[in-house]
């Protein structure tokens, strides 16, 4: 691993179980990075708490404490650059950015969606693809760029659709493959295998024309 630790601030607005996998990845040392701040545009929620229990600087920025979504995210910007990280990541950040807030991360910022993009974008995703009779299912790490759910992407996972599935048991067979894949791309980026130019995903150096997928607990390049 690299020397250097990459900076990153991750920002949530409920439970946060994918911070709490980033969390355990660093503790884990699968992941070189530094968590300088969690940040929640809800006060109160349960991803606040873990990473007050790991230590990290939490804070609540109520988005409706703002009379606008520009002047919101302009206080969010300010106070994400405050903690001057490298990195910023979305896990689970339920807000529509403004352009001016995604332009600014542009090439350093990742999200995680919940499904084989760029199919199902938006929410709703798991109850979707069973209403649209899908085989399979899966979710997506990509960079943050002003179309919703459509920035490159990075990696991906897939799992079967099973004959009994409901939207809460696809929901818990994804998360459970979230926690796998969103350490993973962060630490891509923290060896600096990988890197987003001119709305292009790069790993290796490499453009990725296809993102590799996660599947039966192993990696498949495309």
């Amino acid at each position: 691993m690299p020397s250097t630790v990459l900076p990153i601030v991750v920002l949530i607005s409920g439970s946060g179980s994918n911070l709490q996998a980033i969390i355990d990845a660093i503790d884990n040392q699968q992941l070189n990075a530094e968590i300088r701040a969690v940040i929640s545009n809800r006060p109160g929620v349960k991803g606040l708490e873990r990473a007050k229990s790991a230590g990290i600087t939490a804070i609540a920025l109520d988005h409706n404490d703002y009379d606008d979504r520009d002047s919101f995210d302009h206080e969010l910007k300010s106070l994400i650059d405050s903690f001057q990280p490298e990195l910023v990541i979305l896990a689970g950040f339920m807000r529509i950015l403004t352009k001016d807030f995604v332009e600014h991360y542009e090439g350093r910022m990742l999200n995680i969606h919940p499904s084989l993009l760029p199919d199902f974008t938006g929410l709703n995703t798991h109850q979707r693809v069973l209403d649209a009779g899908w085989d399979r299912h899966g979710v997506s790490v990509h960079f943050v760029t002003n179309e919703l759910d459509s920035g490159p992407l990075v990696i991906q996972a897939e799992i079967p659709v099973l004959s009994d599935d409901t939207a809460k048991s696809l929901a818990k067979r994804i998360q459970q493959q979230e926690h796998i894949i969103y350490p993973m791309a962060i630490s891509w980026f923290a060896d600096h295998r990988l890197s987003c130019k001119n709305n292009q995903a790069f790993l290796d150096n490499q453009p990725l024309q296809q993102p590799p997928r996660w599947i039966n607990n192993k990696l498949e390049q495309a």
